[in-house]
């Protein structure tokens, strides 16, 4: 199915694109940006900028138009559809959470509209997934840095700054960011056709930058409020380990297969492994302490999956009873008014469901 770029495919698009760099800001480029406050914003950005238009660029020419990295195109799971007021909401109220500073999942925020029940459970399995094999792969690891490496830094607090420490963080930064963008532009591009043209990508590629431009000039904005409440993350030694290992995580997700995931459930369970990890072997705060705020962002992002899936069902069925039933149903809407529909008299199950 092919469609125009529509006012409300725009308007979505930026919506999106804001909530998403503004939000996942604190897991790609969080501890890049405050490990590095000494440094005007510009030159922060600048990198950044320069990482996004290449890892951009490279995905719109290998999948022939197609920037979301092959992310969208199973269109039996997410469908594409024209876009209408409604698809635009769900941006909106990401983007109005984020300036809250609360850290949910874009990909559910913003892909459950579009996403049949099929393509909902697979992302959901593969992002809870993600959260059990970060959170498992993080304590482990910390088990063991916490009495040995991470002990050096806070010892050689002065040291951190040693250009061979400064150069490998750049470069693990820019691996993170660039395994991110390759996994969550879907999120973003959802909204456009599934082929863009030359100009069409220009224009795209170029309202991003601007409002990453925005998020870097704010420092990355309230959302860093929750990884400033974690232990030593403004090391930059820190910081690099944090990032190469998330990093190293969505790369394996990536090439696990093509299905979208949260990458937010992925961080913050490697925070939180990480957390436990570090106080098992340091006590660095009362295990109370540890406990509330692993629960509180994990109850963070189920608020945030629970807000996704009722605005997935509810908006398409407002829209389509302020305009008398002319509004486009979205797949999960479907589903959910043929489970309250009167017994049609039989009981064949849509095999499309299950596939």
């Amino acid at each position: 199915m092919e469609f125009d770029i529509s006012l409300w495919a725009i308007i979505g698009f930026t919506f999106a694109a804001y909530a998403v760099v503004g939000n996942d800001a604190l897991q790609t480029l969080g501890t890049f940006i405050l490990s590095n406050g000494r440094l005007h914003w510009s030159v922060l950005f600048a990198f950044a900028a320069i990482i996004l238009v290449a890892v951009f660029t490279y995905g719109w020419v290998i999948n022939g138009g197609d920037p979301s990295y092959g992310r969208l195109a199973n269109t039996a799971k997410y469908p594409v559809v024209d876009i209408q007021w409604y698809h635009t909401l769900p941006p909106l109220v990401l983007l109005v959470i984020t300036r809250l500073g609360i850290p949910v999942s874009t990909s559910f925020m913003v892909l459950a509209i579009f996403a049949t029940l099929d393509g909902l459970t697979s992302m959901t399995i593969k992002s809870m997934l993600g959260y059990g094999l970060a959170f498992v792969t993080a304590l482990v690891l910390y088990l063991v840095l916490t009495p040995t490496l991470e002990k050096f830094f806070r010892r050689t607090e002065h040291q951190q700054h040693f250009i061979g420490w400064v150069l490998l963080q750049w470069i693990t930064t820019a691996y993170l960011w660039g395994v991110w963008l390759a996994q969550d532009f879907a999120n973003i591009f959802v909204f456009l056709p599934r082929e863009l043209t030359a100009f069409e990508s220009f224009g795209a590629m170029s309202i991003i930058v601007v409002l990453l431009a925005y998020t870097f000039a704010n420092r990355g904005g309230p959302v860093q409020a929750v990884l400033k409440s974690k232990s030593n993350v403004t090391d930059i030694r820190s910081a690099t380990i944090i990032d190469f290992t998330y990093a190293s995580l969505l790369f394996f997700f990536i090439t696990l297969n093509d299905i979208p995931m949260s990458t937010t459930w992925v961080f913050l369970g490697l925070i939180g492994g990480r957390e436990i990890g570090m106080n098992a072997m340091g006590k660095t705060r009362e295990w109370q302490e540890v406990a509330r705020i692993i629960f509180s962002d994990a109850g963070k992002l189920f608020i945030g999956f629970v807000i996704s899936v009722a605005l997935a069902v509810l908006l398409p069925m407002l829209a389509s009873s302020m305009t008398g039933g002319g509004a486009e149903a979205t797949p999960l809407s479907d589903v959910v008014e043929e489970s309250i529909a009167p017994d049609s008299g039989t009981d064949e199950t849509d095999p499309q469901l299950f596939r």
